[in-house]
């Protein structure tokens, strides 16, 4: 799977893929300036953890396109713009302490420019080999004859190819498993039907699609194996943030007997933050459910509850897959454990 965003040397601008109109219409932007790639991130042109902070790393770039007196500066106010714009996802504000980090004022324009954008093609290729991991330690925990059930969209065009949930299914061919997944839609923007179901059938991989509220129904009835998600943020007791209706799921689980997995690369696990209490739950405009692309389904005026993520805790996660390795609980000291290898 191509990435969601690609730098252009010879122009100095960005081609990001348009995930609001997968799958009917596979549309490049072409990004030319900090203020571009803010407005994309907060309307979800580009989404997933790992490629927000990949696309807000070479979004800073953008604001050495033009000349500037003060370099330095104008990239700084790039930075506080594009950290503004979602606050649940922790890679996000990763990628840019690390962009943060190379600024250097006493640095021409053009060696800061260089310094910037070989930290965002790191953080990229970073993201890249943890997905290849991700996608190993994830498949020795499946069998081939498998059914994994997965919700929203943590796959190719979410991080910089491989993906996080998706990549043991993506991968399974190469080691001579044959899985095949359950997709929920991920109601209210479908993220599941638009993007995973999309993603998958392209690898080669059998899918059911199914509503959200499915699932319990094919968990009692034996057809999921294993629900693996992806996370935006993993506090450092194992709390998980990821997309609303993982928690219910994970619930499910627990009351199948299905184990519940969590695939992250470390990027995305927070340690300064103790647990999933602290982290910002992002709400989202009432429209989103209200007039679900474009059609009103709603009553006039009715009062909506639009968050975007919830919390799943710890004790309902069976093992957090990341690319060092599969930490199990107590996660305080087995992510931690993974941290310093």
């Amino acid at each position: 799977m191509s990435p969601p965003l690609k730098w252009n040397d010879s122009t100095s601008t960005i081609q990001l893929l348009d995930q609001t109109l997968l799958p009917v219409e596979e549309l490049w932007l072409e990004l030319t300036a900090p203020e571009e790639m803010a407005e994309a991130i907060r309307a979800l042109r580009v989404r997933g953890a790992p490629a927000i902070g990949i696309a807000a790393a070479y979004g800073s770039v953008l604001a050495l396109r033009e000349p500037h007196t003060d370099p330095a500066s104008a990239v700084e106010a790039a930075i506080d713009l594009l950290e503004s714009t979602r606050p649940t996802a922790v890679n996000l504000s990763w990628a840019l302490r690390r962009i943060r980090g190379k600024i250097r004022p006493e640095v021409p324009q053009a060696a800061l420019k260089a310094s910037l954008l070989a930290e965002a093609r790191a953080i990229e290729s970073e993201d890249l080999d943890a997905g290849r991991h991700l996608g190993r330690h994830g498949l020795s925990l499946l069998e081939s004859g498998m059914s994994v059930l997965t919700h929203c969209h943590a796959g190719g065009v979410a991080t910089s190819g491989y993906g996080t949930a998706l990549a043991p299914l993506i991968m399974a061919s190469e080691a001579d498993k044959r899985l095949s997944a359950y997709v929920d839609e991920t109601r209210p923007l479908l993220q599941g039907s638009r993007i995973t179901a999309w993603e998958l059938g392209r690898a080669g991989v059998p899918v059911t699609l199914i509503t959200d509220s499915m699932a319990g129904h094919v968990m009692a009835a034996g057809r999921v194996d294993a629900v693996i998600v992806g996370a935006d943020r993993v506090a450092s007791n194992g709390d998980v943030a990821n997309k609303i209706g993982t928690y219910s799921l994970a619930v499910l689980a627990n009351v199948h007997g299905v184990p519940f997995y969590v695939s992250v690369p470390l990027s995305t696990i927070d340690y300064s933050m103790p647990d999933g209490d602290g982290i910002i739950i992002e709400e989202r405009v009432p429209e989103e459910i209200t007039h679900g692309f474009g059609r009103q389904t709603a009553p006039v005026g009715v009062s909506v509850y639009n968050p975007a993520f919830d919390i799943t805790p710890a004790r309902l996660v069976t093992a957090i897959i990341t690319e060092n390795g599969i930490a199990r609980p107590p996660y305080s000291e087995s992510l931690v454990a993974l941290r310093r290898q």
